[in-house]
């Protein structure tokens, strides 16, 4: 179609220089900017208040309020570091909760219950440690932004901001920037600033969101949950996806066995009862083998329920491997789908179901949302970075690696977690094994969807 091509042909040449060119101005960098102008007086605040109050409450320590002012100083680190925490998520959308904090009834409760907080100490030293990291990003504001805005206006500013100086011969003239005695106030000179302001400008999202890195660090790193309280967040919510998971698939095998296989049962209960009735009362052969014929079809169809109820819960396939069992999937898909798969030692029972429901579940979405024409799956066993000679364990260990799953359609895009794809549940199945899934669907596609599991094996022979 060389009409629909040419069309949109200058779109792919225009769509990047004028994304460049709005970039300094997008809604994200603007906040970035806010937040870079609103951490640093917050973190100062925190800079002058927190170490007076450790510091009058050391002093105070050995009479009865100076553990009072302590606790009182410790309470309101922990409220700056929220008020950070919630300014950096509300500007810079980080995903980072609160750490959790100790409770204990009772005022001396309180007061010993944040003393002896580790989280709470935590915000004490991100108090004295952040108006160093927060001052970075608001530096490349100031050079990228203002410094830049003002050399990209200098040719209209170079009328009024200007000193006077007077030469040795009492001549008078007016200098608007002048570098190590050279002067750019004059064509064509002025254009190197110009230019110089339009590059800094231009480059001022980068370097706002690089100088703004190790102020998110230590965010994360003093104000967010510690490595023991994040995965005991994690076991806990991965626990209540697994219940709700079991129940859910009680649920439907009840379903499923009440609405199709027993009501064929007991429909060929009932046609045996007649057959059996009509055998004692001589009845005509065409009528006996009527009923006969309707039996044995509901019997049948009983079977094929039952049958694919068990491949629910357990593919028969996967008896052979997970490289047979997704190229059954595949070959049944209604979609052109190419499977490619290079597993090393067979993987745990467990991981190969989960894996293959999963296949599964994101096939379905690409033959359901996608529009999609063609459907690549691979999976593939990726080892953990070892040297040369080393093995991965013996037989019947559990190397250290991972199982890649990876499902690529040419589809519409736009796919997003958390969007009613199906995708928040599927997460909320691999984080109970601690794996991970990750969507790159950009609008037009294509969607590639990728699945990361723990790949334990259990010493059976390969797939």
């Amino acid at each position: 179609m060389p009409g629909a091509a040419g069309s949109t042909g200058p779109v792919p040449r225009t769509r990047p220089l004028r994304t460049v060119l709005t970039a300094p101005f997008t809604p994200r960098s603007l906040a970035a900017v806010a937040h870079a102008l609103l951490a640093a007086p917050l973190a100062l605040c925190g800079l002058v208040l927190v170490p007076g109050g450790l510091a009058l409450g050391a002093v105070l320590s050995w009479t009865a309020l100076g553990p009072w002012l302590l606790a009182l100083t410790v309470r309101g680190a922990l409220g700056l570091g929220g008020i950070q925490l919630a300014l950096a998520r509300r500007l810079l959308g980080m995903d980072t909760e609160p750490a959790g904090r100790r409770v204990a009834p009772g005022a001396f409760g309180w007061r010993r219950a944040l003393l002896g907080d580790p989280a709470g100490w935590r915000a004490v030293a991100a108090a004295l440690l952040t108006p160093f990291t927060a001052l970075l990003p608001l530096l490349a504001v100031l050079v990228g932004y203002v410094y830049g805005l003002l050399a990209l206006a200098h040719p209209g500013l170079r009328r009024w901001n200007y000193v006077t100086l007077r030469g040795a011969d009492g001549s008078v003239r007016r200098v608007s920037l002048q570098i190590y005695g050279v002067e750019f106030d004059s064509w064509p000179r002025w254009t190197v600033v110009v230019a110089a302001g339009a590059l800094l400008v231009l480059l001022a999202p980068w370097l706002v969101r690089r100088a703004g890195a190790p102020h998110r660090l230590l965010l994360r790193a003093l104000l967010g949950p510690s490595a023991a309280e994040a995965r005991i967040r994690t076991l806990e919510e991965t626990r209540a996806h697994a219940v709700d998971d079991a129940v859910a698939t009680l649920r439907r095998i009840e379903r499923d066995l009440h609405d199709g296989t027993q009501a064929r049962l007991v429909g060929l209960g009932m046609h045996l009862t007649l057959i059996g009735e009509l055998i004692t009362q001589d009845a005509d052969r065409d009528r006996l083998l009527a009923v006969v014929e309707t039996a044995r079809s509901n019997a049948t169809r009983a079977v094929t329920d039952l049958r694919h109820l068990v491949r629910g819960i357990h593919p028969p396939a996967l008896d052979q491997g997970l490289a047979t069992a997704l190229a059954t999937l595949t070959a049944d898909a209604p979609l052109p789908v190419a499977l490619h798969t290079a597993l090393g030692p067979r993987p745990s029972p467990a991981l190969e179901s989960l894996a293959y429901f999963c296949a599964a579940e994101l096939l379905a979405n690409a033959v359901k949302h996608s529009g999609a024409a063609r459907v690549t799956v691979e999976a593939r066993h990726e080892p953990a970075d070892a040297g040369p000679g080393d093995a991965a364990g013996p037989a019947g260990g559990s190397p250290e690696g991972a199982l890649l799953l990876t499902v690529r359609d040419d589809g519409r895009g736009g796919a997003v977690v958390g969007a009613g794809t199906g995708l928040t549940g599927l997460l909320g199945r691999i984080r109970t094994v601690d794996g991970t899934l990750t969507c790159d669907s950009p609008p037009g596609g294509p969607t590639v969807i990728t699945v990361r599991l723990p790949y334990p094996a259990t010493g059976r022979a390969p797939t």
